[in-house]
């Protein structure tokens, strides 16, 4: 796309540019910047139908290409500003529609004991691997969002907490390829062990909700063992699900702790607006759809394939701030000490069923 040039103009001798051309072409930018991350969200989807691809899922197909094109043609600087918004801003709109698959009424009538078991499985995920990257050497900010997403929801864990910690937008996108091969393997060796595990069907859907990482990966452990274990799948990684909201809010205290006590350099941390949204639509989903206002399933399908293609646009403009070199000498680390911890965390969650 070719810029017009702009013509000067005079008055008391000084040269000045159409300032309302200049906006409109920067608005142009804007929305191509956009347009090239909804392009690449679409080739990603398509790549993710293919046999083989289907297994990780759009996101991570979206993630691969993006990279991909970030070596080949490097990072689109044109476009800046329009990629930088899907990355920031379509995030957090994500992560608020996100919250309607949040059904806290559920949660609260038919899954407390099991919400005592998520508080578990999120508390030792997160210790254990920060303690097994840390003997590993592995990158600390990688470890900490790859901790969070295995404890609690994978991608949207990591998605929301990687603004609160700082995170850089590189280590975010590593975090959310490495979460969905991670996630993708162990839920293929589930299906593979259901025949063989001495476990009734409910059991086995308790055991995958409490342990896998995304709620796509429970629905892919679980749908095999039948509807009734599919269901307890869910409802106890809705629970996972629901403990990102106090988790989220307990990293804003830790880091307003830490930039407290550091006296050289105070850091600000912005208050996550989004996670209001995120409580708001989660109330909204619980309480007034079904209760005052009756909404389709396939709206509601509908409104969930969005969520995670807004959620994939996102990812792209993440992914295009990775490099290999970084993938080679940052990620192996963590990617070992994920495996270890989510090894460990399916082992003991398996004996507490």
């Amino acid at each position: 796309m070719e810029l017009e040039k702009y013509e000067p103009l005079e008055e008391s001798g000084v040269k000045q540019y159409d300032s309302g051309s200049i906006s409109k072409n920067r608005g142009l930018v804007w929305l191509g910047g956009i347009a090239f991350t909804f392009f690449i969200a679409l080739l990603g989807l398509g790549l993710s139908k293919i046999v083989g691809f289907n297994r990780i899922g759009p996101l991570a197909c979206s993630i691969i290409i993006a990279v991909i094109y970030r070596q080949i043609a490097g990072y689109p600087e044109k476009f800046r500003t329009g990629i930088e918004f899907s990355a920031k801003k379509l995030l957090r709109f994500a992560i608020i529609l996100y919250g309607l698959k949040l059904n806290i009424d559920v949660i609260f009538n038919q899954g407390l004991p099991l919400l005592v078991r998520d508080i578990g499985t999120v508390t030792f995920a997160i210790v254990a691997m920060v303690l097994i990257a840390k003997w590993l050497k592995a990158d600390a900010s990688i470890s900490l969002l790859l901790a969070v997403g295995t404890g609690v929801c994978g991608a949207a864990a990591v998605a929301a907490i990687s603004p609160i910690v700082k995170a850089k937008e590189e280590d975010t996108a590593i975090s959310v390829g490495i979460i969905a091969l991670m996630g993708t393997l162990f839920s293929i060796i589930y299906t593979l062990l259901r025949p063989v595990l001495p476990l009734s069907a409910l059991d086995y859907g308790i055991w995958s909700g409490i342990s896998l990482h995304e709620i796509a990966h429970v629905a892919l452990a679980g749908a095999p063992a039948g509807e009734d274990a599919l269901a307890v799948a869910l409802l106890a990684k809705l629970g996972r699900v629901f403990l990102l909201i106090p988790l989220c809010f307990l990293f804003m205290y830790w880091m307003k702790r830490r930039s407290s006590d550091n006296a050289v350099q105070e850091t600000k941390i912005d208050f996550p607006w989004f996670l209001v949204g995120f409580i708001m639509m989660s109330l909204i989903g619980s309480y007034v759809f079904g209760a005052y206002i009756t909404v389709s399933p396939v709206i509601m399908d509908g409104i969930s394939k969005t969520t995670t293609f807004i959620l994939t646009m996102a990812m792209i403009g993440l992914g295009l701030n990775v490099s290999l070199q970084a993938l080679r000498t940052k990620a192996m680390r963590p990617l070992l000490a994920m495996a270890i911890t989510s090894l460990i965390l399916s082992i003991i969650s398996y004996f507490i069923v």
